[in-house]
């Protein structure tokens, strides 16, 4: 039986973007300027994983480098030409290429637009409750709260 409450299927870029444009406490928060962020998943009601629409412009990044305990992560490049920074260096992408990130390896990630040309890109990534994020470059820890609410602190525990 159909489900009024949600779309059976959406134009992608047609989604509302996110207002908020970060989680982040500042001083990381304005750090994601030209990120913008369109929950596709959530205008379906998905609740086991989350996927998102992605645009960086030139300059912006996906995220903070960033490693989750127990949440697996794929991001797949539509358009663009974004650099991929992990614990082994950069990797250039371009579209049609993707990459996935294991929980538990610690190996932190993110993309960076070092073009003249708007990023997009699918991330897709789970919900495991219990989760943890840890930021090998700030002074920031993360963990997912019984709310489904992320949790910010400095590495030495005291909150942001």
């Amino acid at each position: 039986m159909p489900n009024a409450e949600f779309p059976t299927a959406i134009v992608a870029l047609d989604a509302v973007a996110r207002t908020k444009p970060s989680n982040y406490p500042e001083p990381f928060a304005s750090r994601m300027t030209g990120r913008e962020k369109r929950p596709l998943g959530d205008m379906f009601g998905l609740s086991n994983f989350g996927v998102n629409l992605t645009r960086l412009v030139p300059g912006a990044g996906s995220a903070l480098r960033h490693a989750h305990s127990k949440q697996d992560e794929f991001v797949y490049i539509l358009a663009g030409h974004p650099v991929l920074i992990t614990d082994q260096g950069e990797t250039p992408l371009s579209p049609g290429m993707c990459a996935g990130f294991k929980a538990g390896t610690g190996n932190g990630h993110h993309l960076v637009n070092r073009a003249n040309e708007d990023v997009l890109y699918l991330e897709v990534g789970d919900r495991t409750a219990g989760d943890s994020g840890t930021y090998p470059d700030d002074d920031l820890q993360a963990a997912l709260g019984n709310d489904g609410k992320w949790q910010f602190l400095h590495k030495n525990g005291t909150p942001y």
